[in-house]
């Protein structure tokens, strides 16, 4: 500390008004406090201080220990001692509570007055300072955040460039030369990093690709618009396609150079034959549906779409085929654990539900689909059958479904229905022959039958060959 060398001339005998004004000024808080740590007097520099921390004046007859948080208690007692032993102590920071819940944090500095054993603590009101090291604090963490998320991009680009199958190089838009190339770049070129790092862009094809390069690069550069073009490798003569696109980094403008080497004759003839196949899922007449070996649905065409009476793919992607295929489930199955175990089904007869309560037969043929994956999928065939004609027409006196025609509506009808359709035919055929047997005499066809008059007019209608049957029963009655 240095203190003034001629007090006497300099500032004479000040009245204890003026020191007080002094100090008062001179301060934030000053605190005058007895030998045994009791305050004494009390004087504030702010107004706003005051209120917070004396708002009551209850720190008049106090210990200073006991009006700062404890853990700065021990900081008002060494304090005080090296004031009572040298004069005057070194700045301490101690902590006041507050109301508001905040503690308020004091630089504090004591001084031996030399009178009736008497302390004067001098106060420096840190919340400023505080809060300027608050502000400094939330900048750091800003940038460290700022940081953190640079490196991030930063690693996902670099592993992105490293991983990327495809040929990629940064060129520096002042001079062509290049800056950086990936993994793929290097295998395309058969050159190693040193060797195609720094050296010119243009350097590296043949010669009939240079001026196009030229002129691509520096129409790229003039528009900022991506272009692209044919170019020529100059070690293997292999035909590429250079796209190039512009960026700025750092106040540099560089351009992203990517290579797609052209596709073989093999290459080509395998994207077309996979359009063929494209194309005919999609025309196919027969509805064609693709699986996953649960029965969820991944594509399907449009003719599957029709006969589901959906209007999009979107309808039926992800749903279970069941939902459209196969009686309440119970055929679907059946066709799955089939497929499963045998590895394909051929003309299995079910019949598609429609989303507004059509339904059509239906022939279905399905084949296990595996790529290596241990989940394959499932094609399935669907073919509408509802219209289809049978070889050779029934005449009218032979039974209108055969036991092969029967047993094609298995799976189809339930048994109760199956039944009952079996025994109409039966009991239609028994009339038609009656009424032929009696010359149409609907009477002793009735006796014939063990029937009563009226239950076979009712059954005449029902199957369609009362035509007469008004006028008969009239003429019986």
């Amino acid at each position: 500390m240095q203190v003034f060398k001629s007090p006497k001339d300099s500032l004479g005998d000040l009245a204890a008004q003026s020191v007080a004004n002094l100090i008062a000024a001179a301060t934030d808080l000053a605190v005058v406090v007895d030998g045994q740590g009791s305050i004494c007097d009390v004087a504030f520099n702010k107004d706003e201080l005051s209120l917070e921390l004396d708002a009551q004046g209850r720190w008049m007859g106090s210990k200073l220990a006991d009006i700062v948080t404890p853990d700065t208690r021990a900081k008002v007692n060494e304090l005080l001692q090296d004031a009572a032993l040298r004069k005057s102590s070194n700045w301490r920071q101690v902590n006041h509570p507050s109301p508001r819940g905040d503690d308020i944090p004091v630089l504090y500095s004591a001084i031996n007055i030399g009178r009736d054993d008497r302390f004067l603590v001098v106060g420096r009101d840190l919340r400023p300072l505080a809060a300027m090291q608050q502000q400094l604090i939330n900048a750091q963490q800003s940038m460290e955040r700022d940081y953190i998320r640079l490196r991030h991009a930063e690693t996902r680009y670099r592993l992105l460039f490293k991983v990327s199958s495809e040929a990629v190089m940064i060129v520096d838009a002042g001079n062509n030369s290049v800056l950086d190339a990936n993994p793929a770049a290097l295998a395309l070129f058969d050159q190693s990093a040193p060797r195609l790092l720094k050296s010119g862009f243009a350097n590296h094809f043949d010669a009939t690709s240079t001026q196009t390069i030229g002129a691509l690069l520096a129409d790229v550069r003039a528009t900022g618009r991506d272009n692209s073009a044919g170019v020529r490798l100059a070690t293997t003569r292999r035909q590429c396609s250079l796209a190039v696109s512009l960026f700025r980094q750092e106040n540099a403008s560089l351009f992203l150079a990517r290579l797609v080497p052209g596709a073989s004759e093999s290459g080509s003839a395998t994207l077309k034959a996979t359009a063929t196949l494209l194309s005919y899922f999609e025309a196919a007449p027969d509805g064609l549906v693709i699986t996953e070996s649960d029965g969820r649905i991944i594509r399907a065409n449009p003719a599957f779409l029709d006969m589901a009476q959906l209007s999009s793919p979107e309808q039926a992607r992800g749903e279970l085929l069941d939902r459209w295929l196969g009686r309440a489930g119970v055929d679907f199955s059946v066709a799955l654990a089939n497929v499963r175990q045998s590895g394909s089904i051929k003309l299995f007869t079910t019949m598609v539900r429609g989303e507004y309560g059509a339904t059509a037969g239906v022939e279905v043929s399905a084949v296990l689909l595996s790529d290596g994956d241990d989940k394959p999928g499932i094609g399935f065939a669907i073919r509408n059958v509802e219209k289809r004609l049978s070889a050779a027409s029934a005449s009218t006196r032979e039974l209108p479904r055969s036991i092969a025609q029967l047993t094609e509506l298995i799976g189809r009808v339930p048994l109760r229905d199956l039944v009952r359709e079996t025994t109409d035919v039966i009991e239609k055929l028994s009339i038609e022959a009656a009424l032929e047997l009696t010359g149409d005499n609907r009477a002793s066809a009735a006796e014939m039958l063990g029937l009563s008059r009226q239950s076979l007019y009712v059954k005449l209608r029902r199957f369609g060959i009362d035509d007469h049957a008004s006028d008969d029963q009239a003429e019986d009655e």
